[in-house]
């Protein structure tokens, strides 16, 4: 009991010191689980995100460009592909469903998506898990000028049953760009936690002949996402045989999930200097501790002098000093898991504003529990040095009066 009485005291003693230690303990361990957790939380939702399909078609590009634009709705589309393209996808007999989509304008900076009444009949967005409307709502009709929109959409523009809207040309939102077509809202999807919930949805012919767009493409869609008959596992390589080795027009974009893996690989150095950053703070935290506590060993010299004098054995100073830091270290994890929190939830917020997805902030991790008693045994480790010096005090000279 008196180790843990000496380290008691010494940190109400000493509680600035022991404070800013604390803070930069829990700024560099919430931010180093915090970089962790959306590095892996991020790699696995984006790469589990495909909308329900299992490739898209559109014109010669990059495949990233093309996933990246039809099925998280962020990048401009590379071209567009003809009807007959179109069909030739419908008919093949490994394809179970193509879905045209075509793209090119929004609302006040939210896309507008041209498509058929398929995404409502046809698509599962996760397994087993179909589009549905809140209450209210229903699908729009062909021919029609009438929008389905996205939950977050709807909430962010504050667009409701019933409301109307005019789209503006281009996917970046310029109020000179008005268009004269006025679409009216007749559904709101539920939350999907997908890209779809930050788009609007409407018939494919609003898009293709919305006033002042080219007639002459008023047939083109901008891609087709692709759901492969399960039946044939060999179809995603005989149509990336068909479309990417032996023809030159078209991309075929598959598997999604890889194709975002890459991206991933591609950014892991950005990862790698963050994390860096993040051992780096630890380090220089638990140093902290290690100074705070070396620097005042001349004020404790006559306390442990007296702890000695009063019977305390050698090992039970240097147990103390190293409790003590271990103590510091401890209560700036405690700290640290409000730091992640915030980091993670500021994240995941921005993540989902551009680009739907939703990010778990409370998916448990394994760094949960490995960083904390990491970083504690540092800071224990630190507490060695001031402990060594502490355990070989003279008691004799440090009780001795001072002139």
């Amino acid at each position: 009991m008196i180790v843990f009485f000496i380290v008691y005291k010494s940190l109400k003693q000493y509680a600035v010191s022991t404070l800013v230690s604390a803070v930069a303990i829990a700024l560099a361990g919430g931010l180093l689980m915090a970089v962790w957790v959306m590095r892996q939380e991020s790699n696995k939702t984006f790469t589990s995100v495909t909308g329900g399909f299992d490739a898209v078609l559109g014109a010669r590009s990059s495949k990233l460009q093309l996933v990246l634009n039809a099925i998280f709705h962020l990048e401009d589309s590379p071209g567009n592909i003809g009807p007959a393209d179109v069909e030739q996808a419908k008919n093949n007999p490994n394809i179970e469903l193509a879905l045209p989509i075509a793209v090119g304008d929004n609302f006040k900076g939210y896309r507008l998506i041209g498509t058929t009444e398929d995404l409502f009949d046809r698509v599962e967005y996760a397994p087993g898990k179909k589009y549905s409307f809140q209450s209210g709502g229903k699908r729009f009709t062909e021919g029609e000028k009438e929008a389905v929109v996205g939950s977050f959409a709807a909430k962010q523009l504050g667009l409701e049953l019933g409301d109307t809207f005019h789209p503006f040309h281009g996917l970046q939102y310029d109020e000179t760009k008005q268009h004269a077509e006025t679409y009216r809202v007749v559904g709101i999807f539920e939350p999907t936690s997908t890209p779809a919930d930050r788009v609007i949805w409407i018939p494919l012919q609003g898009i293709q002949k919305m006033s002042g767009h080219d007639p002459k493409a008023a047939t083109d869609v901008s891609a087709v996402l692709i759901k492969l008959k399960q039946s044939n596992p060999m179809s995603g390589f005989q149509l990336d045989m068909l479309y990417n080795r032996r023809g030159n027009r078209l991309t075929f974009a598959w598997p999604i999930g890889s194709i975002l893996a890459k991206l991933f690989d591609k950014i892991a150095w950005f990862d790698k200097i963050l994390a860096f950053v993040s051992y780096l703070i630890v380090v220089v935290a638990s140093a902290s501790i290690l100074a705070s506590i070396y620097n005042s060993m001349n004020e404790r010299r006559r306390e442990i002098a007296i702890l000695r004098a009063l019977g305390a054995r050698r090992i039970t100073v240097f147990g103390a000093f190293v409790l003590e830091s271990a103590a510091i270290a401890a209560i700036g994890m405690v700290f640290a898991f409000g730091i992640y929190t915030i980091i993670v939830i500021v994240a995941s917020s921005i993540i989902r504003e551009q680009t739907g997805v939703v990010i778990n902030p409370a998916e448990f991790h394994p760094v949960m529990v490995v960083a904390p008693l990491g970083i504690v045994g540092l800071a224990a480790l630190c507490g060695v040095f001031p402990a060594i010096k502490a355990y070989r005090t003279d008691v004799a000279s440090s009780m001795a009066p001072q002139s």
